[in-house]
């Protein structure tokens, strides 16, 4: 396995890599990874001939200074990691090699798509991750793009984005991995005491609950029956959401297929994420 943390030295490697006609797969990450980001090695190892992972806390994607200070940072880790396995790159730069004093943020109208959910509660944030994506497709090159379903909207936006810049790139979303308990996977789970962990179960079980009353209540009423679940916990729910999977408009009266519902909620200072699809 090889690291590089300049944007020259791997764009030479990936430049031979593709004249040997070697396919590429890509997951870009920020690091403390976990399980789930190893799944999607697993997924690129076994669809392309190559796989390259990148490594960078991107500061243009938090809206929260103190998210951004305390966001783990274990890189030694990481690599050791993915050494490990079948990774074969590692790209790991710095913000001023990401972001040279004559780079400019990507002008992308996302729509709805940004408006709602993260983007709501987030402002911003969507831009600092399409701009970041888009620069690292742009290094990179990949053929292929592996996503964790555990950040729903992203995945929207990041496949509307290649959409809309016709990037010769396919995005695979990845199943959401969760700890033994049902925990979602997450890299912020690791500034969770066992105490917080057990806390925090209630995400899931609000998300099991909502999948049980699809089956016989309207989302509207699914949502209150589940936001009311979930107040009885210890965390601070942020929002919960049923949307179209499609657009991410909130559901009401009716149900759609693949209806998703998405939860962020805050144990302690720690955000997080998760989601379930409620119906087929």
């Amino acid at each position: 396995m090889k690291v590089y943390s300049t944007i020259s030295s791997i764009q030479k490697q990936i430049s031979l890599l593709k004249s040997e006609g070697k396919t590429i797969g890509f997951i870009p990450t920020m690091g403390a990874l976990h399980y789930g980001h190893i799944s999607l090695v697993k997924s690129a190892t076994s669809q392309c001939d190559i796989t390259v992972v990148s490594i960078f806390v991107n500061p243009t994607q938090f809206n929260n200074s103190n998210d951004l200070l305390n966001y783990p940072r274990t890189l030694d880790a990481d690599v050791e990691l993915l050494s490990e396995i079948d990774c074969d790159i590692v790209f790991a730069p710095n913000v001023a090699e990401m972001y040279p004093e004559n780079s400019f943020p990507i002008q992308l109208k996302l729509g709805n798509l940004a408006n709602v959910m993260e983007g709501k509660y987030r402002p911003g944030h969507f831009d600092g991750v399409v701009t970041v994506v888009n620069r690292l497709f742009e290094i990179v090159k990949p053929d292929k793009a592996f996503f964790g379903l555990k950040d729903f909207q992203q995945v929207s936006v990041i496949r509307f984005m290649t959409k809309s810049l016709q990037l010769p790139i396919e995005i695979i979303a990845c199943p959401t991995l969760r700890e033994q308990s049902g925990l979602a996977m997450s890299s912020r789970n690791m500034r969770l005491s066992e105490t917080d962990k057990k806390d925090s179960l209630i995400i899931y079980e609000a998300l099991k609950l909502a999948k049980e009353l699809a089956k016989s209540n309207s989302p509207d009423a699914v949502k209150n029956k589940t936001i009311e679940f979930f107040n009885e916990g210890k965390l601070k729910l942020e929002y919960f959401e049923i949307v179209n999977p499609n657009t991410l408009e909130s559901l009401e009266k009716e149900w759609v297929p693949s209806a998703t519902a998405c939860i962020v909620a805050y144990c302690g200072e720690v955000r997080l994420i998760d989601n379930m699809k409620l119906v087929k």
